[in-house]
């Protein structure tokens, strides 16, 4: 009777043990000097991006904040609805955040071994702060670059990989290849990997000297346009994607640059101007087509950053452009300023010098 009892209590210690689970409490605690009374946000990254998972009041520039999570959970913290912050969060986790408003791109966050690889990386680029703005570009991205070889793993790295890399005007999508490629574990698994290489792959399709995928859009008047119409075949064409919603400053310097090329090169048999807007909103489009005198063959399908047009020719930022060459090979691509100006002029020039030589070619075949 005894030893069935002990047997008992044996079999109910074990049961219950089997039933306890790991805590799923994660606090986030800190202060941020200047903060004062404020809100945090938090947001979700990859399947939950742009979702605000929850906010986080602020006193006196401190804050503590507790919420369940089932796994190790990457989030932005949106700082005064400007700066956004990665912040890694696992179940158990007690994260620390240290920062001050004058300096919200580096913050001091502990709690658990990814925070603490983002702060130790923040605080290695910090001195790169004083090099002019080209040198420090290329400094960083060397750091991150031994940031992923030493932590190939890590999630840091993905973040790391997507600001200094993928969000760039121009992007190297080559060197970003290589870097997935040195990825292993769970980054292989994630959305933003799975997005990443398809993007990838569709830009490798529109790399200089390769042909331009094909296009077929309408224009204000619902005439379809593509590169045998009239306009357009045989000519140098600049295809220049932008929106009307889009009013950053790059994009008011673009069109700048696009007005004065028109003006001086709308007559040349050789060169052609072509924008394709990815608008969702006919008479927006209009309406600043005609306020800001974009008087060059505009088309548009009215699907946004999700149309056909912005996926073949893989369209992640506005403005973008790409020079196509009278054959309809990519000959340039995301040009600005005195580069823009130079390709065009070469591309004019070299097609006005095959003009010549095939005249000379068939004045010899007469004789």
């Amino acid at each position: 009777m005894k030893k069935g009892y002990i047997l008992f209590l044996a079999a109910l210690c074990l049961a219950g043990c089997g039933k306890k689970k790991a805590p799923t409490d994660v606090t986030i605690s800190g202060a941020i000097k200047g903060l004062g009374t404020d809100t945090l946000y938090l947001y979700g990254m990859d399947e939950t991006r742009d979702s605000v998972i929850d906010t986080i009041p602020v006193r006196d520039d401190k804050f503590r904040y507790t919420l369940k999570v089932d796994t190790l959970t990457p989030l932005y913290l949106l700082i005064r609805d400007q700066v956004e912050y990665p912040l890694y969060l696992d179940k158990g986790n007690h994260v620390r955040v240290q920062g001050d408003t004058a300096r919200l791109w580096t913050l001091d966050i502990d709690g658990n071994s990814w925070n603490e690889e983002l702060t130790a990386f923040q605080k290695e680029i910090l001195p790169l702060d004083s090099l002019p703005p080209t040198d420090r570009e290329r400094a960083v991205e060397a750091r991150v670059d031994s940031f992923i070889a030493r932590h190939p793993s890590s999630l840091v790295g993905l973040y790391l990989l997507d600001k200094y890399f993928v969000q760039k005007d121009t992007p190297n999508f080559a060197h970003i290849k290589q870097l997935t490629q040195t990825m292993t574990g769970v980054l292989h698994d994630k959305l933003y990997m799975d997005q990443l290489t398809n993007d990838i792959a569709q830009q490798e399709k529109t790399q200089v000297g390769k042909y331009a995928p094909y296009f077929n859009l309408p224009d204000a008047k619902g005439e379809k346009i593509n590169r045998s119409s009239e306009a357009l075949k045989q000519k140098n064409l600049l295809v220049c994607f932008w929106a009307s919603w889009d009013d950053s400053l790059a994009n008011a310097r673009a069109n700048g640059e696009l007005r004065a090329l028109y003006k001086k090169y709308k007559k040349d048999k050789h060169f052609a101007l072509l924008g394709i807007s990815l608008d969702i909103d006919k008479r927006q489009w209009a309406e600043t087509v005609k306020r800001d005198t974009l008087d060059w063959i505009q088309l548009c399908d009215f699907g946004g950053m999700n149309s056909d047009i912005a996926k073949q020719y893989a369209i992640n930022h506005l403005p973008a452009n790409l020079l196509l060459s009278p054959e309809g090979r990519i000959i340039g691509k995301n040009l600005r300023g005195e580069e823009l100006a130079k390709q065009v002029k070469e591309a004019i020039t070299a097609s006005e010098e095959k003009e010549k030589a095939e005249k000379a070619r068939k004045l010899r075949a007469r004789r």
